[in-house]
């Protein structure tokens, strides 16, 4: 398990549409348990459903590593983060777009690595 100061280690999102509760688990740094309780703190987080199953899609991974920099890194109390991300909306999407553009530039950088080999 990754420890709070380590949040800028965790691993790229892979290119794909739905993740597990097990793949985001690892992405995420935090055990499918909490992952659970989340989605009932944090309205924003609403995986897909299916067959008694969780997918999550992209946005959901990174408002979930959103969720956990604001309490593992940040030090927020679950009614702080969640009042910081229903007031942030605005800012929360700015932090998004963030990750995002992250995320696609070391996606590109990989790309470029494989073609120069």
């Amino acid at each position: 398990m990754l420890e709070a100061s380590h949040n800028n280690e965790l691993p790229v999102i892979p290119g794909k549409r739905y993740f597990t509760i097990g793949e985001v688990s690892e992405l995420c740094g935090v055990k499918p348990h909490v992952l659970r309780y989340w989605e009932q703190e944090f309205t924003q987080l609403q995986p897909v459903k299916r067959r008694n199953r969780r997918y999550y899609q992209r946005q959901d991974v990174l408002m979930i590593r959103q969720i956990r920099s604001l309490l593992y890194d940040q030090g927020f109390t679950i009614g702080g983060a969640r009042q910081r991300l229903a007031g942030d909306d605005a800012k929360g999407e700015e932090t998004n777009f963030k990750q995002l553009i992250r995320q696609t530039i070391s996606e590109l950088e990989e790309v470029l690595e494989v073609l120069k080999a």
